[in-house]
């Protein structure tokens, strides 16, 4: 069963939060607002806060820039995980996911449904790795953003959470990159 141990010490997470939206300014951003008050409120750092149009380039080319920064540990992004024309966030960002996260879709789906019913089956949240920086595409709803924090990211981003969570493995990410000399 899932707990949190209280005799491990909390450590924080630097994350930074990307919003895609053609529409959205800092000042109107829901989900990103949402996302970073939640951050802030457990503890962790917000690294970074940016918002970016509906580009495959410009998304992909945030995210790659933010996971070659040290200052970013966890890049969660919302927005552009629908079927539009516009929304292209998994596409932009999976073919530079080193190792796929199955599971953080399949959980999220899994809470999606029990609030949303089949509606959830419209949302492509996925997650992976990218640079040893774990990243998680959530869709750009508030109560999507709500969802992923509340119900999985701020267990899994939290190293007292048992049995096992991401901060503990982090340090682990780049092993591969490390044995084939491109660290």
């Amino acid at each position: 069963m899932a707990r949190i141990d209280e005799t491990r010490p909390f450590v924080p997470v630097k994350i930074a939060v990307l919003t895609v939206s053609d529409t959205r300014k800092l000042e109107d951003d829901k989900s990103g607002s949402i996302l970073a008050e939640r951050v802030l409120a457990a503890g962790h750092t917000l690294a970074e806060r940016a918002i970016v149009t509906d580009d495959r380039d410009k998304i992909r080319d945030r995210v790659l820039s933010w996971s070659k920064d040290p200052q970013i540990d966890v890049i969660i992004t919302t927005g552009g995980t629908g079927f539009t024309g516009r929304d292209v966030t998994p596409e932009a960002l999976e073919p530079i996911f080193e190792k796929r996260m199955d599971g953080f879709s399949e959980v999220f789906h899994r809470i999606s449904y029990d609030k949303i019913g089949t509606s959830t089956i419209q949302s492509r949240a996925t997650g992976g790795v990218v640079n040893a920086t774990f990243v998680f595409v959530i869709p750009g709803s508030p109560g999507a953003c709500k969802d992923a924090w509340d119900n999985i990211l701020q267990y899994q981003l939290d190293y007292r959470h048992m049995p096992c969570n991401f901060v503990e493995i982090m340090p682990r990410l780049d092993e591969h990159l490390k044995r084939s000399g491109k660290s």
